[in-house]
């Protein structure tokens, strides 16, 4: 008998299951694992006097549901294959609900995925009353389906309506809010009481039935014939191509395999499900996400881009310098994680409007029922507004959040440090300016970094942090830390202007308003940036970044240019963006009009002045328009790795994604070019230069890896 499933019979006949993986934090479905239950289940099936089963896990979680890195190995040729090995998974978990006597899944650890298709086979589910459980199929965010019965079982569980959302987007719940979505059936204090309590359901069910194997049941809501669902049917895929603009397969196989499998019997919407599994399997964006969004993020968070050999550390107090909407958010963020914020501004007026933001915040989260009253006021108190400096004594990590002025800069550092711990660590949240040349104003250039918030702070989720020349390993792993500390994703760079993301972004800002200044259509613009993946279309963008602002970022570029002898030359984009302020007093979203209106009562639209302002007339390929937003960014992440400003493939990917938008389907900058396949892209790149300008040029670096046949890893 295999190691991996514990097989326990007491004096009553009910079987315990424990799963307990060899050699892994985890259960996956892997080999090991289809072996060990096709053994257990076939000695289940011999049992004469079976009373009752009992699954369990010995890990700290349930199941962690397939072995992902067999899913990125399949190839499309190998698709027959693959389809009969899920099937034989499928047919185990059939067997098992199939049992002449009743199942209980006893979930001691999180359920997600493979793991709780697994608990969706047996006829009763507990679960440990722990709110850091968390339960669910989040295929989806993977770019996959359910396919162990997952989307067959649940909507016939729930009815396909209140089974979507847990489908289509992924979502995991804590087992309190599983029990009240009809998730599971059942709470449980500890391990041992979870255990009696299932052992007893047993004894007291003894001829459990899956409800679909019951003669005369039906689905919750109808099936889609149903005249009350069939309303509704032809508007959900409208829905769905709104928010996914075609660039996701999964949800819709999802929404396919669900509506198709509840017209035919259990065991054909299987193999519906099994087919629709298998095309996404094999497909590229699965592999993109895949890659990305579980091997890369899981490397980043263990911290594959922190120094090695320097110990952990946790900020006990932070200094906050500006509390505008980049410091109120930094404060509330670093409150919400225990840490004592000193919120600094020039007047304690403007410090407590900074400290009003959080209040905010707290109070729709107690409306909502998602803290309580007392704990708000203990995350408020933590947060200290004030105008006086004296206030920063003791502060470990100290960040400005000031305007994107160097001497503003550097005067409230000088002033921070006179007061803050020497041993402190102080940083700055610009998103353009070379961090060496702020470190300048720093005695302690050592333990000056950057952190390069996003904004709003408390919903984005990526930490930019840049290394100026001098800054130190213990700094850098100290800001790591602090950034894990406050429950966001840090990236790691190295300075030059402009960074990464800033650097990158820029260049799909530039795209958008050369497309304009060439004289294409600017809707048709906006479309094609929508279509490819961006949440954020460019003209939109930079509206939200204003254009003041950016010109002055030009500017000081510039300058910083003319100090070392170069020349920036005008370009395009810097006569659009000299001509919607001078001439039309056109500066953007917080000037209330800029490449959009903003009427007072509904949605913003375009300026139709626009087209008279620049043409719009000019027609290109659609494809080639959504291609140069996707090229233009991935050729200038080459550019940071040959400059020395990117070292990880992992931060450039889940950087660009988390930071500046970059379509998820992609699986980042560089995964983009890995599953455009090397030597396509750069002949795709090629064709673009020769018709669209040099930024579409391929970086040699790039041209050499596509001839050897490589990919970036």
């Amino acid at each position: 008998m295999s190691e991996a499933i514990r097989y326990e019979k007491d004096s009553d006949n009910i079987v315990l299951l424990t799963m307990d993986m060899p050699g892994q934090s985890a259960n996956t479905m892997n080999e090991a694992y289809v072996k060990a239950m096709d053994e257990t289940i076939e000695r289940l099936e011999k049992e004469e006097n079976l009373a009752g089963v009992v699954l369990t896990s010995a890990k700290s979680t349930f199941f962690a549901g397939g072995d992902l890195n067999d899913l990125l190995k399949i190839q499309p040729e190998q698709a027959e294959e693959f389809y009969l090995g899920t099937g034989l998974i499928k047919q185990q978990l059939r067997r098992v609900e199939q049992l002449k006597a009743p199942v209980v899944a006893a979930i001691n650890g999180a359920a997600l995925g493979g793991g709780f298709e697994i608990c969706l086979a047996t006829n009763h589910r507990i679960a440990l009353k722990n709110p850091k459980i968390k339960i669910g199929l989040p295929e989806v965010t993977l770019g996959l389906l359910p396919g162990g019965g997952g989307v067959v079982r649940l909507t016939r569980m729930l009815g396909l309506e209140k089974a979507l959302p847990f489908l289509l987007e992924g979502k995991q719940v804590n087992p309190e809010k599983a029990l009240k979505a009809g998730l599971i059936d059942a709470l449980a204090d500890d391990q041992d009481s979870m255990i009696a309590q299932a052992k007893q359901w047993c004894k007291d069910n003894k001829s459990a039935k899956q409800p679909w194997d019951t003669r005369g049941y039906k689905i919750p809501g109808g099936t889609p014939s149903h005249p009350a669902l069939a309303q509704k049917l032809p508007i959900i895929p409208a829905m769905l191509k709104g928010k996914t603009k075609g660039c996701y397969p999964a949800p819709e196989a999802i929404l396919s395999a669900a509506t198709e499998g509840l017209q035919v019997d259990f065991d054909t919407a299987l193999k519906i499900e099994g087919r629709y599994f298998v095309s996404l399997a094999t497909g590229q964006v699965a592999k993109n996400m895949i890659s990305t969004f579980f091997f890369q993020l899981q490397d980043i968070n263990k911290g594959q881009s922190r120094p090695q050999g320097i110990d952990k550390s946790a900020c006990k107090k932070v200094g906050i310098l500006g509390a505008g909407m980049m410091g109120a958010g930094i404060a509330y963020c670093s409150a919400m994680s225990g840490i004592d914020v000193v919120l600094k501004d020039i007047s304690t007026e403007n410090a407590g409007k900074g400290k009003a933001y959080s209040e905010n915040l707290l109070k729709k989260r107690v409306s909502r029922g998602q803290m309580t009253q007392e704990k708000s006021d203990a995350v408020l108190a933590r947060i200290t507004a004030t105008e006086n400096a004296d206030d920063l004594a003791g502060c470990d990590l100290v960040i400005e959040a000031v305007f994107e002025k160097r001497e503003l800069k550097a005067k409230v550092t000088q002033e921070a440090e006179a007061k803050m711990l020497e041993t402190g660590v102080m940083a700055s949240n610009t998103s353009s300016l070379p961090i060496t040349g702020l470190a300048e104003a720093s005695v302690r250039p050592a333990n000056y970094v950057g952190l390069h918030f996003f904004s709003p702070v408390d919903k984005m989720p990526l930490v930019e942090i840049i290394c100026g020349k001098e800054t130190s390993d213990e700094t850098l792993a100290r800001a790591f830390d602090y950034v894990l500390q406050i429950k966001k994703t840090p990236i790691v760079v190295n300075d030059s202007r402009g960074f990464f993301t800033s650097r990158v972004i820029g260049t799909y800002i530039n795209q958008g308003i050369g497309m304009l200044a060439e004289g294409l259509n600017p809707q048709s613009i906006e479309v094609a940036a929508q279509s490819a993946g961006f949440p954020v279309s460019t003209l939109a963008i930079s509206d939200e970044l204003n254009f003041t602002t950016m010109r002055n970022i030009s500017l000081a570029a510039k300058a910083d240019l003319a100090a070392e002898g170069k020349e920036l030359p005008d370009s395009p984009i810097s006569a659009v963006l000299n001509q919607m302020i001078d001439e039309f007093g056109r500066e953007g979203k917080l000037a209330g009009k800029g490449f959009f209106d903003y009427p007072e009562k509904g949605k913003k639209v375009l300026w139709p002045g626009l087209k008279d302002a620049f043409g719009g007339d000019k027609e290109i390929p659609f494809e080639d328009m959504q291609e140069r937003f996707l090229f233009v960014q991935a050729l200038e992440t080459i550019r940071c790795f040959d400059e020395g400003v990117m070292t990880s493939i992992a931060d450039a990917n889940i950087g660009s994604i988390m930071g500046i938008g970059f379509p998820p389907w992609t699986g980042g900058v560089i995964q983009y070019i890995n599953g455009y396949g090397l030597r396509n892209f750069v002949q795709r790149a090629q064709e673009l230069a020769a018709k669209y300008g040099d930024e579409f040029t391929p970086p040699a670096s790039l041209i050499e890896k596509a001839e050897k046949d490589e990919t970036y890893v």
